[in-house]
């Protein structure tokens, strides 16, 4: 019933892009205050160090979860999961765990080739690896709920939850996606980063379509950012060259086996049963 109603309705789009602009504005201003709080409770420390280390990344994460959320809510204008496709969709146990194995090679064949391109030592990245490895300790399990569990869980709130729900049912579905991934890197704010971030959203986009609901994205992205937070806090970067051709392969073969698999499970006759059911009644209903 969700989902055909999403077809019948076709929501304006400037709201959508007014949402991102709002959302924006709201974390430049919650970012001033977790500045301002950040300096209020480190003050023997030089601004740099307070602003650029794990004090400043954990404030800065916190405040643009904040943003995020609360954007979305107050654009969908409802608080329930079904207005931001947070309940459970078509993903099973299964189809679950190859998600989460896509989103972690793909991550890793990212992470490679930006290595063997000469370019870990660009853009944001390098400042946030800096801040994480001085997590240790109770330190460590902050950033892990933090960068990993609320940032991860907010960032898909708003851009697959609200942003890409509504453009998935104005325009055509890969053109929603790919709005929704590149709304996504540009917030970044860094064209490295958020060059990664546009293809790992793409990918997240399609499992979010894939399955009908917004949490196995939600998973995978939480999932990703807390080994990248573990992993850099304990180990930091692996730069190596030979075994970044490994990983970067390894990954590679991973990620489109998963995919191959994930479209395989998702083209079942039961599934096609149930889509062509759904096309057939909201055929029905517009013909009235």
């Amino acid at each position: 019933m969700d989902v055909e109603k999403g077809l019948v309705e076709r929501p304006r789009l400037w709201p959508v892009l007014l949402s991102c602009v709002a959302a924006f504005v709201t974390i430049v201003a919650f970012s001033f205050l977790a500045v301002a709080v950040v300096r209020s409770l480190y003050p023997d420390l030089p601004e740099r160090a307070a602003l650029e280390g794990l004090p400043g990344l954990l404030a800065g994460s916190i405040a643009s979860s904040a943003a995020f959320v609360l954007t979305a809510l107050i654009a969908s204008g409802s608080a329930a999961p079904t207005a931001l496709r947070l309940a459970p969709g078509r993903e099973t146990g299964r189809t679950l765990l190859l998600m989460v194995a896509g989103m972690l090679a793909l991550g890793q064949t990212l992470d490679s080739l930006t290595v063997l391109a000469g370019l870990a030592q660009q853009g944001n990245m390098v400042m946030i690896r800096q801040a994480l490895a001085q997590a240790v300790g109770p330190d460590l399990f902050l950033a892990v709920l933090i960068v990993g569990v609320l940032a991860g869980t907010a960032e898909e709130i708003f851009f697959r939850g609200y942003m890409q729900t509504r453009l998935v049912q104005r325009l055509p579905r890969g053109v929603g996606v790919f709005v929704t991934s590149f709304c996504f890197g540009v917030f970044h704010l860094d064209w490295l980063h958020g060059l990664l971030a546009l293809v790992l959203g793409l990918y997240l986009g399609w499992i979010t379509e894939l399955t009908g609901s917004a949490l196995p994205a939600v998973v995978c992205h939480v999932v990703n950012n807390a080994l990248f937070t573990i992993l850099t806090a304990s180990w930091g970067a692996v730069d190596g060259f030979a075994i970044n051709v490994w990983l970067g392969a390894a990954g590679a073969v991973v990620f489109v086996g998963t995919v191959l698999c994930l479209r395989a499970a998702s083209t079942s006759p039961a599934e096609s049963a149930w889509l062509m059911s759904v096309a057939l009644r909201v055929w029905k209903r517009r013909r009235r």
